[in-house]
């Protein structure tokens, strides 16, 4: 919970303990009471204090009983949207009670973080918040977002979604709230992603909810449109333009062709306009930092309206769409330049883009499956698995069950027997159509993934594409082990490496070079060689090393086996160890010597005078 400033009212001495474990977890807290004590304010009487200083606080902690604190409330309550947050917790601490404000106001994520810091149990009784429905009224301070309801009001869409009313959901662009809405939408919402098939269907439902930053007009249903702060605004004008009225108008003009002003949060130009007025005005309303280019920078933008004119004084093909496009990293053009001229010789021209990131375009997520239970994935790739239309994994080595979390109608692949011109077709189909492609590596796919060369066929399509990271082996080695891998003063560093086999190794980078550190040492991909792999590591590791030979770690058949680097090759073999085994060798396997010198007494910081 993010406050800016905690009024704590402790009501009886019994209060005061529990305020004093508050006030440590939360510095902003400041404590009152009519009970004198440490770092206690004190104050004559409670309710003609609160009176006095209700607006002063983002939230309000009463400790006693609940009455006192609901008829010092009662008189200064006035709207949701204006009321601080209130929450009262029994003497005892048995109990934190959201009783006002619970989300425009965060009262209820207070309480529930209140409670968890006491051991209490949160009481709540917003309707969303018990039927597992979303909080509306939240979606602002969520996501970022700017919320618009129409003329009815908030309180009617709200009413009509929380009793289960059928709601259509219209989703323009993509981000991590849209995201998180597609993946945990009620059963009585229906998504669409396109305006006109949303229109086709409209009469079959009881209220809309959009994300988007364009307007729909409409006044057949209750409307709630949430705006996220997607678009950049360029702008070019003529030197030392007069910026009267122009601000006005431009906002205006954004508006009349369907775009909401509170969706800009960038704006650009060049740099030889960055000491123009009209610039600092619109910036100035607009409560943004300008963004200012050089003509290298925006050189090779590509822009709808290019003009040779502009082009001779400035050295770019068009100022306000080169801008536009640049500050939102190179997203598509939704406005295109619009010139203006209020006042003789004062020309203008702006124009809008909107973030790629945020365009309802294909994607690619490249995710870290982890080392193999499900369980291990982290909460942002399983998310993604949860709302792709192809998940595409890497059959050989990441469980089948890691995909058993997909929506329903969604594509799953194993690619264990496709190259990788069959995987690119596969995965650009999904693409070329909008949709999400999930491809799924094992462990941390940055690390032996083989991710590159796909990276580069998406690079050179200009696909949209980001990575999840995962868990390695190496880690779950460590954790598996039951050991630190890096030992105080002993080793302090990971090596993680592999033997030579079929692919070669960098003359440095040989086996026999590494062992020379004689550091913590995690070896991949090298059961099938493991006699040289003992060779080389004999070379400078004393061969009564302690080593570890483990497969499928974290899967249901994992085994782990243990022994000294001279006996290392024999184990392997014994015991058929080949694919996902991970070998370690180094002193910290099973070490429980040496102590950090951060629980040191002399070990001072932050959080330790």
């Amino acid at each position: 919970m993010q406050t800016k400033t905690i009024a704590l009212v402790a009501v009886s001495p019994q209060g005061l303990t529990v305020a004093e474990t508050i006030r440590r977890a939360y510095p902003e807290v400041r404590t009152f009471s009519i009970h004198a004590a440490e770092g206690v304010e004190r104050i004559e009487q409670i309710q003609p204090f609160v009176a006095e200083h209700f607006t002063e606080f983002d939230a309000w902690i009463f400790i006693g009983a609940l009455g006192i604190c609901v008829r010092s409330i009662g008189p200064l309550i006035g709207h949701k949207y204006t009321d601080p947050a209130i929450i009262n917790i029994d003497s005892t601490a048995r109990h934190v009670v959201s009783v006002l404000s619970g989300h425009v106001g965060g009262a209820n994520e207070l309480t529930r973080d209140l409670a968890a810091l006491l051991g209490a149990e949160p009481v709540i009784s917003t309707q969303t918040d018990n039927t597992g429905l979303w909080a509306l009224d939240l979606f602002s301070r969520r996501y970022g977002w700017v919320t618009k309801a129409g003329s009815e009001g908030l309180n009617r869409p709200i009413a009509l979604y929380t009793n289960r009313e059928k709601t259509a959901l219209l989703l323009e662009v993509q981000d991590r709230g849209t995201s998180e809405l597609e993946r945990t939408k009620a059963e009585h919402v229906d998504v669409y992603y396109s305006r006109e098939e949303l229109m086709a269907h409209l009469s079959d439902y009881a209220v809309l909810l959009i994300v988007s930053y364009r307007a729909l007009e409409t006044d057949l249903l209750p409307t709630v449109h949430f705006i996220p702060p997607v678009l950049s605004l360029g702008l070019g004008c003529r030197y030392q333009c007069d910026p009267k009225d122009i601000v006005d108008y431009i906002l205006g003009e954004v508006h009349r062709f369907g775009f909401f002003p509170e969706a800009i949060h960038r704006l650009a130009t060049i740099d030889l306009k960055k000491d123009e007025p009209l610039l600092h005005e619109l910036a100035a309303t607009l409560h943004l930092t300008p963004e200012i280019y050089t003509s290298a920078d925006l050189a090779d933008v590509e822009v709808a309206n290019p003009s040779k004119k502009v082009h001779e004084v400035t050295g770019v093909w068009g100022v306000a769409e080169s801008t536009a496009r640049y500050a939102a990293s190179l997203g598509s053009l939704v406005l295109e330049k619009q010139k203006g001229m209020l006042h003789n010789g004062n020309d203008f021209t702006f124009a809008l883009a909107v973030e790629r990131s945020a365009e309802r375009r294909g994607h690619i997520e490249i995710i870290g499956a982890g080392p193999g239970d499900p369980d291990l994935i982290s909460i942002r790739g399983r998310q993604w698995l949860e709302i792709a239309d192809l998940i595409l994994y890497a059959g050989s080595l990441v469980p089948r069950a890691l995909t058993l979390c997909a929506k329903p109608g969604a594509t799953v692949r194993s690619s264990a027997d496709m190259n990788l011109e069959e995987q690119f077709a596969l995965m650009k189909e999904f693409y070329d159509k909008g949709l999400l492609v999930a491809r799924l590596h094992t462990g941390d796919p940055c690390i032996y993934g083989a991710i590159q060369e796909q990276m580069a066929f998406f690079d050179a399509y200009g696909m949209s594409y980001h990575i999840t990271p995962g868990i390695s082996s190496f880690q779950a080695a460590a954790a598996e082990l039951r050991s630190q891998f890096t030992i105080p003063e002993k080793t302090q560093t990971i090596i993680l490496t592999r033997g030579e086999g079929r692919t070669p190794m960098p003359e440095l980078e040989q086996l026999h070079l590494l062992a020379r550190s004689q550091s913590t040492m995690c070896i991949f991909l090298s059961a099938g060689i493991v006699d040289d792999v003992q060779r080389q590591l004999l070379e400078h590791y004393p061969e009564d090393t302690p080593v570890a030979a483990c497969y499928h770690l974290t899967w249901p058949d994992q085994r782990i086996y243990r022994g000294v680097l001279r006996d290392l090759a024999k184990m392997v073999h014994e015991h058929k160890l080949t694919l996902t085994t991970m070998i370690v060798v180094g002193e910290a396997i099973d070490n429980r010597k040496g102590l950090s010198r951060l629980y040191a007494d002399e070990f001072k910081h932050l959080f330790r005078k």
